[in-house]
């Protein structure tokens, strides 16, 4: 197995170290940078913004490499974190070897990698967003005794100037093949080069939004990844965010994560897959069911999901994206293949089938069955998402129904299997409860929830009343109803998209 991490890894240090990156060392490291030819070395680092931030070093020699290595750097944590008062407010910025990719960008050749902060006593600074993911994720495995893995789903639109030659179809653009999408080749080249940064891409394709105005058009994509270990899968969307933002410039072109682009027009979601393993196998399903585990599991994020959106719905265009109607859930509940539902259980290759054999008769043997591939989908947010924090909440979420005694009674209660927007179903969508409609209503609901995840001892209370504020300060009660009663609606939604058309 580890040999085969290494044989066909486009990582360029995995490569030429051969050996998996959870395995690199300092040493490591200084080998590549010395025989490589690296002339700089940049610490990356997520702050409250959830936007990667950047420390670069000049490598004038060994000695001053090994030093940057072994003890990081200090930053200031005042001007990172709200909540941090500037008369002490050093922090350290600690490289994780496991993350150091090269850059495919700079003109110099330089290496990349990930860091965690630490307080000056030398301790995880309690309110840094991947030290909380980080001790959300162990506190479920020791009272689970299941490990915790997901991915994400990365949609974002491609903003240029109008292609008459081939014109964007009206929300037609689902996984649409070159001519007929312009920028296909930008896609693929994010594929390669995230891959060759460490992530772990499953494929990549253009999406149902795609539309033009006189002057632009407006196309969508999505990149969606394999499980991996939950900080990686948080680690690899924000560089995926990173290297196409980057393409983005070199290309001339906008690209965009944010939630809702115009009314009417697909919105961009950022879907969340969620794995449990145990002894590396899968323990979401039985042998060709779902399994009560992956039941619980479900009903302690239906529980949570209004709170939950306080992470993953961070601007006001995330609740122009949750209206009824559309592939964005609005009401509390999961089901099969409904992308209607909160939670979804997509297919899963549970059941044994000859689906290869059939389309390749002249296929002679046994094939390997692969199965352990089922995931469960949280479809609620967007790009705007806060991923550390999401996700820590996704899992003391998780872990909470796998405790409780009444999960799977709660779990059948909120089971759909119909389009709950149907008139014939109206009875079921009554007794249903609503997400949030606006900002404002998401942080009421977070205030409400306050005691679970602080009583956690995984999110500090400063880090809970940093998110309610921001999400109060945008004074966003009713803001759909305010917008769609002005004679000027379509200005006033352009001017609300453009304010974020870059949040996160």
């Amino acid at each position: 197995m580890r040999d085969l991490e290494v044989l066909m890894n486009p990582n360029k240090l995995v490569k030429y170290l051969k050996k998996p990156a959870r395995e690199f060392t300092q040493h490591d490291i200084v080998r590549y940078i010395e025989d490589n030819g690296i002339e700089m070395l940049n610490f990356r680092y997520i702050g409250e913004d959830g936007k990667l931030k950047t420390l670069n070093f000049v490598i004038s020699s060994r000695d001053y490499l090994y030093s940057i290595l072994s003890t990081g750097e200090r930053v200031d944590g005042s001007s990172l974190f709200s909540y941090i008062e500037a008369d002490s407010s050093d922090l350290y910025v600690i490289p994780k070897f496991r993350t150091a990719f090269v850059n495919p960008f700079s003109e110099h050749p330089s290496l990349e990698i990930l860091c965690s902060l630490y307080t000056k006593d030398g301790k995880p600074l309690e309110s840094a967003p991947e030290y909380i993911l980080r001790k959300a994720n162990q506190k479920f495995t020791e009272d689970t005794g299941y490990v915790f893995k997901a991915m994400g789903e990365l949609e974002y639109y491609i903003i240029s100037e109008r292609n008459n030659l081939y014109p964007a179809e009206d929300q037609k653009g689902y996984q649409t093949a070159a001519p007929f999408t312009n920028w296909e080749h930008l896609r693929i080249e994010a594929l390669s080069l995230i891959a060759q940064c460490g992530g772990k891409v499953k494929y990549g394709h253009s999406e149902v939004g795609n539309f033009a105005t006189a002057t632009e058009m407006y196309e969508q994509h999505e990149i969606e990844f394999n499980p991996v270990q939950v900080e990686e899968a948080v680690e690899q969307l924000i560089i995926s965010k990173w290297i196409l933002r980057m393409l983005g410039e070199k290309y001339g072109v906008v690209i965009s994560f944010a939630p809702k682009i115009t009314v009417g027009k697909a919105g961009s979601g950022l879907h969340i897959h969620m794995m449990l393993e145990k002894d590396d196998k899968n323990v979401l399903v039985n042998e060709l069911s779902l399994s009560d585990v992956a039941k619980q599991f479900i009903a302690g994020i239906l529980d949570k999901a209004q709170s939950l959106t306080a992470f993953g719905n961070t601007v006001p265009t995330s609740y122009l994206r949750l209206v009824p109607h559309q592939e964005a859930p609005t009401m509390i509940c999961w089901g099969d293949s409904n992308r209607s539902v909160l939670v979804r259980v997509p297919l899963g290759w549970v059941a044994k089938t000859q689906m290869i054999k059939d389309a390749n008769p002249q296929e002679i043997g046994e094939i390997p069955y692969i199965k352990g591939k089922q995931t469960v989908e949280f479809r609620v947010p967007d790009g705007s998402a806060d991923l550390y924090h999401l996700m820590a909440g996704l899992i003391l979420a998780g872990r909470e129904g796998i405790l409780a005694k009444d999960s799977l009674s709660r779990a059948q209660e909120l089971y759909v299997n119909v389009n709950i927007f149907d008139d014939k179903h109206k009875d079921i969508l009554e007794r249903l409860d609503a997400l949030p409609t606006s900002c404002a209503q998401s942080a009421d609901y977070l205030e409400r929830d306050r005691d679970f995840y602080q009583n956690s001892q995984v999110f500090p209370k400063g880090t809970i009343d940093a998110f309610i504020k921001k999400l109060k300060d945008y004074n966003d009660n009713d803001l759909s109803e305010r917008l769609f009663k002005q004679e000027n609606q379509k200005d006033a939604v352009k001017e609300l998209v453009e304010l974020y058309l870059h949040a996160m």
